[in-house]
């Protein structure tokens, strides 16, 4: 069974902009366990639809399109955003 996790994309570290923060992301978790390769001992499996990602305007058309397609999913919820407002000048006291 295909089990999908929905979560909102977050901000990444190094970028500053508000650029494509806001959208939804459906991925699918992975139904096979990885196992090193006898020749080049990297990790992999067979399952390959680890490798879908989807993104969605809204929560509402993720939820839409599981449901049309009769993927099991789960929502993950969202870490608040916190802001610390700091001067340059408190970096010397």
């Amino acid at each position: 069974m295909t089990i999908a996790r929905i979560s909102q994309i977050d901000r990444r570290a190094t970028q500053s902009g508000k650029a494509n923060t806001g959208l939804w992301l459906l991925e699918f978790e992975r139904q096979q366990a990885l196992r090193p390769d006898p020749l080049t001992g990297w990790a992999g499996s067979g399952d390959t639809n680890t490798q879908v990602r989807i993104t969605f305007k809204t929560r509402e058309e993720a939820i839409a399109f599981c449901e049309k397609k009769g993927i099991a999913y789960h929502l993950v919820a969202t870490t608040p955003v916190r802001m610390k407002i700091q001067a340059y000048a408190d970096n010397f006291r």
